[in-house]
């Protein structure tokens, strides 16, 4: 049947942050160990991490951890870029990807468990996780858009393949504003650092 991948996005700058926020703390652990965690919480099989800025300080935190990584030397294109670059790193014979954005540890594994099961009991192929009607992360694509992520318009992003093929398309309610949270700028990581338990 093939295995659940989740693709963690962990390569960019962090140029509104003015440091790596990957590598800020987050409950005795840092912000991309937190969600690995969750992420390996979850139902998905396997992880990929995708590195750009800061590789070997990553590699330093999460050799150690049950995945697998890759660099992306374009990293300075966007995020289109290191997504591209997880897809082509994954096995020919997986079920489905879920997107992670690697300043996304609100993201519970409840919540990516909704997605999963919502995606083997649907047969949609895009799964999106939703929260008062607000489209959040992470996304699920079935293997057979593979070869879309590749014609994608680095300008416009991964979300126009949910526009491309709405037909196919899933909102799943997590009932966790979790699945909307990132943290570009420092002042957000102070308010998010005080929800984590």
């Amino acid at each position: 049947m093939g295995e659940i991948w989740a693709i963690i996005l962990a390569a960019g700058e962090s140029k509104r942050m003015e440091s790596p926020k990957m590598l800020l703390t987050f409950n005795s652990t840092t912000m991309i160990e937190k969600v690995i965690a969750n992420v390996s919480e979850s139902k998905v099989d396997k992880i990929i991490v995708v590195l750009g800025a800061y590789r070997d300080a990553l590699v330093e935190l999460i050799s150690k951890l049950p995945v697998k990584y890759c660099y992306n030397d374009n990293y300075k294109k966007g995020m289109l870029s290191s997504v591209q670059c997880g897809f082509r790193n994954l096995p020919s014979d997986y079920k489905a990807v879920l997107v992670f954005q690697g300043d996304q540890p609100l993201i519970t594994s409840g919540a990516i468990n909704v997605v999963i099961d919502a995606y083997l009991s649907s047969g949609k192929g895009i799964v999106i996780p939703v929260y008062k009607d607000r489209r959040g992360h992470p996304l699920l694509i079935d293997i057979k858009y593979s070869n879309e992520i590749e014609k994608l318009n680095p300008d416009k992003g991964l979300r126009t393949l949910a526009q491309m093929f709405s037909d196919d398309v899933l909102e799943v309610d997590t009932n966790e504003s979790g699945v909307l949270r990132d943290f570009d700028t420092f002042e957000q990581y102070k308010k998010g650092i005080n929800q984590i338990k």
